[in-house]
């Protein structure tokens, strides 16, 4: 059964056609072609396919695409818009990814918990990011990159970048 639905995605409204049991990331990477949001385990223990819909961070393999109708999801294509966004740029800064799998799902997460708190502590950062793995990094980069980027978005003066190697 096919059903017609309209979601606005990094602010472009679209209109596809879905089986009523597709996958949010399905629709997202096949239809609309926006293959940053990555699928990795299919059971929502990774984060990879994290996105923002309607300003709050999901894993797109948990939500079927008519959950959708109507909304608005914010994917990691739409992180950039006069340059890097403050979290890419942090990642890219603090050596916050290596195969950079995990990324996206990373940076949508972290894009919902500087907008709820943009002054995190290390383990606030650390309790919100729980539900994104990654398997490279051990995460001190990462929450190095986001307290970069809390700090760039207050106007602060950033930390400093000095990758750390464990």
């Amino acid at each position: 059964m096919k059903k017609q639905i309209t979601v606005t995605v990094n602010g472009e409204q679209h209109t596809v056609e879905v089986e009523t049991r597709t996958l949010l990331v399905h629709t997202i990477r096949e239809q609309l072609r926006l293959t940053g949001t990555h699928i990795g385990c299919d059971t929502s223990s990774c984060g990879a396919c994290t996105v923002l819909l309607d300003g709050k961070s999901i894993k797109s393999c948990t939500v079927l695409s008519i959950q959708a109708d109507g909304k608005e999801i914010s994917t990691v294509e739409g992180l950039a818009k006069d340059g890097l966004h403050p979290l890419q740029e942090g990642f890219k800064e603090n050596h916050g990814l290596h195969c950079g799998f995990c990324t996206p799902g990373m940076l949508m997460r972290a894009v919902e918990l500087l907008e709820k708190n943009p002054n995190p502590t290390e383990e606030e950062i650390r309790w919100g990011i729980s539900g994104n793995l990654c398997r490279c990094t051990g995460y001190n980069n990462i929450v190095k990159a986001i307290q970069y980027a809390g700090a760039k978005m207050r106007g602060e003066e950033t930390p400093s970048t000095e990758p750390e190697f464990v």
